[in-house]
């Protein structure tokens, strides 16, 4: 049985490791890896068709906790216990929930303090109690009557929220703490250059936690902008974002055949290579012969998909000018970003004039791919990749 302590607006954990508000999806999946043999039977919640419109959800149903992604930034938003008797509970070191210890209304009084009078829900039969970045909900059950303010004697929790703010129902996921960086660099949004021809490059506003030498606690989240350019060196763009936490040769090219190219059957003598920047979402290909950037792949994250997890979700922003009406119309800016489907994005930039290339992926030849194929479409000098639910999986 897990052994947590509650930290009011900011986290649940222990010495070894806490889920902390704010945090990045990929970081409480590797600490549930880590860990893999205390915390058993995680459960990975979203919805297929809308996976925008509802929480990203970790169920962990061995310990009865639950944590809230938001579907959009996909960092921890809220963090619910809603199985008190799996788990045992500390504040400032002291029990309040455990096998001896019931989590009474008498028993939070005694922990967490008083606090503004209870608001009851008669659709759910719980009286929430609410503190800044935490609540408990009683089961009233066996009372005839809800009391107006006063929680009846031997009312028990049901559940436990932490999260950031006073109002559960209105709370949002904070920016991410410092003690998540752990080194990184991230990116808060990515801006797509282009020009009347097409796209040139990417403007990138990278966050890191930096400090003045020797002052840790000063240490803050500072804010910096890079742009990488279609035929910029591999040092050039090692000099704007650091190394890449992986370089990937590519083996072979599956989509040469598509190429007009009349030499795409003329094996190459050395392969093309790609800078992974996982934190970033974003990967940059390099030509094997001149080493120059030729290809750049924005990752969106969506759960689904065959690299669900590998990248952070890319935030970037493809911005057009279009013209909508006659030749004699004004030209109106648009953008399209990491959260556009596929049918605004052809709302914009017209339908493509060839079928889609259909992406299957697997571990190896004889596995298959539980979350099926991809589509690829081209249009304008880019590629889309889009899933089933049309939403885009990469560009």
């Amino acid at each position: 049985m897990l052994d947590l302590e509650v930290v009011p607006e900011r986290s649940l954990g222990n010495e070894q490791w806490e889920f902390a508000l704010g945090m990045p999806l990929a970081q409480a999946i590797s600490i549930l890896q880590k860990h893999c043999r205390i915390i058993k039977n995680v459960q990975v919640l979203y919805s297929e068709q809308t996976p925008l419109s509802h929480d990203l959800i970790l169920n962990l149903t061995q310990d009865g906790i639950k944590l809230l992604f938001d579907a959009a930034n996909q960092r921890l938003k809220v963090i619910e216990v809603y199985d008190l008797v799996k788990v045992k509970l500390k504040y400032c070191g002291v029990h309040f929930n455990s096998q001896a210890i019931a989590p009474t209304i008498e028993q939070i009084d005694q922990s967490f303090g008083a606090t503004h009078p209870g608001v009851y829900n008669s659709a759910e039969q719980l009286f929430h109690l609410n503190f800044r970045g935490l609540s408990f909900s009683f089961q009233l059950d066996s009372w005839n009557e809800a009391p107006k303010y006063e929680i009846p004697h031997g009312a028990m929790v049901k559940r436990m929220h932490i999260y950031t703010g006073n109002n559960l129902q209105d709370t949002r996921a904070p920016l991410m703490p410092l003690a998540c960086f752990l080194g990184n660099v991230y990116a808060e949004y990515v801006d797509v250059l282009r020009d009347g021809a097409g796209p040139l490059g990417l403007k990138l506003r990278l966050l890191t936690a930096g400090s003045a030498p020797g002052l840790m606690a000063d240490a803050k989240v500072r804010s910096v902008e890079r742009k990488i350019f279609f035929g910029d060196s591999c040092q050039d763009v090692m000099g704007a974002l650091g190394s890449p936490n992986k370089v990937f040769y590519k083996s072979e090219d599956k989509m040469k055949i598509h190429s007009p190219s009349p030499h795409k059957q003329v094996p190459s003598k050395c392969n093309d290579y790609f800078f992974n920047y996982f934190p970033l979402g974003v990967d940059i290909l390099f030509d094997s012969t001149t080493h120059l950037v030729k290809k750049f792949v924005l990752h969106t994250n969506f759960p689904g998909h065959y690299n669900f997890n590998i990248y952070h979700r890319c935030d970037f922003r493809i911005p057009l000018v279009i013209k909508k009406g006659g030749a004699d119309s004004q030209p109106e800016d648009c953008t399209l970003t990491t959260y556009s489907k596929w049918d605004q994005i052809q709302e914009l930039l017209g339908h493509p004039m060839e079928k889609p290339v259909v992406l299957h992926r697997s571990s190896s030849a004889n596995n298959t791919n539980p979350f099926g194929s991809t589509f690829c479409f081209g249009l304008q000098r880019m590629i889309f990749e889009v899933s089933v639910p049309s939403h885009c999986a990469e560009r």
